[in-house]
């Protein structure tokens, strides 16, 4: 007998909660669209979803919690932004939904799939980062169970073509919940994120380096462990990998990185730099947009976890 889906409602009806629901319908085997939310009734979103045959609603949450069938959905993605996160999941508290966050907002604990998903299965609210963490942070955390990283800076590249009015309107929350999750959740002592809005045409796909500064490393268990969790990410993002191989510079006692490391930090001797690429799946959104598929990509595999989990 073929186990009963867990039905989920999508919060979000512009790119990311649009990729996000084609996803679900046509790569997931444990979740079934519950409903499409939105706040513009002509958006291409909700119109996708209603020839698809999924039930919307353009009144925001209040619509979906009216909606017939609300009981029955079990996990709710909000798309949305910060800010209107925070009111969408004080509303939704007490229906005891379990909400996969795809805001900067970070009201519950921060989620990277292949880091820390497991610990996080309880939560009621789980935050997916950002797009630059979710590629990033995998890869500080490879280092990090290698050897201590005082210091971890990450940049993402995006083509300005994917990032749409939500993405600009939360680059401040971007590069601060980046930077708290790289050491919250990555394990640097201190974290910092740079985003790139990259104007060229063709639009170029998503770019990102992660450097650590760390004291002397075994450079082969070093580069083990992230080839080990890049192939991991490339689990369930099939566009993500190495664009090559993982780098080692010495660092100079006259360096001033001083000014990056925390207070106390013994000895760094070591610069590590890694670079990824990542390509999107175009399910909905262009494969040059990798930025927002490992997002929807890391949100359908926590969905799914919670899912398995609860039955």
């Amino acid at each position: 007998m073929t186990p009963r889906k867990t039905k989920v409602a999508v919060i979000g009806s512009g790119n990311i909660g649009t990729d996000l629901m084609i996803k679900i319908l046509r790569l997931s085997d444990t979740l079934e669209m519950g409903a499409m939310v939105g706040i513009a009734p002509d958006s291409d979103g909700l119109a996708r979803a209603a020839r698809l045959n999924v039930p919307t609603t353009h009144e925001g949450v209040d619509g979906l919690i009216a909606m017939p069938h609300f009981d029955d959905i079990a996990i709710v993605f909000d798309a949305t932004s910060a800010g209107a996160h925070r009111a969408n999941a004080a509303r939704l508290a007490p229906y005891g939904k379990k909400i996969v966050d795809l805001t900067p907002a970070a009201i519950g604990p921060f989620v990277v799939p292949p880091v820390n998903l497991d610990e996080h299965l309880e939560a009621d609210n789980l935050n997916m980062v950002t797009c630059g963490g979710q590629a990033t942070i995998p890869m500080v955390a490879a280092v990090s169970a290698v050897t201590p990283v005082h210091y971890a800076e990450i940049v993402a590249s995006i083509a300005s073509k994917s990032a749409g009015p939500g993405t600009r309107a939360n680059i401040d929350e971007f590069t601060e919940t980046t930077s708290h999750a790289i050491e919250n959740v990555g394990g640097a002592a201190r974290g910092k994120a740079i985003i790139v809005l990259n104007p060229a045409e063709p639009p170029l796909i998503m770019r990102d380096t992660v450097f650590c500064l760390t004291g002397d490393v075994d450079q082969d268990a070093v580069r083990t462990s992230v080839k080990e969790m890049a192939e991991r990410v490339a689990a369930y993002v099939p566009g993500y990998r190495l664009k090559q191989e993982v780098q080692f510079t010495p660092v100079s006692p006259d360096e001033p990185v001083h000014t990056l490391v925390p207070a106390g930090t013994g000895p760094v001797t070591t610069r590590v730099s890694v670079f990824l690429e990542v390509e999107g799946a175009a399910h909905y959104l262009p494969a040059y947009a990798g930025n927002l598929d490992i997002m929807t990509s890391a949100a359908l595999r926590v969905a799914e976890s919670l899912a398995e989990a609860n039955r």
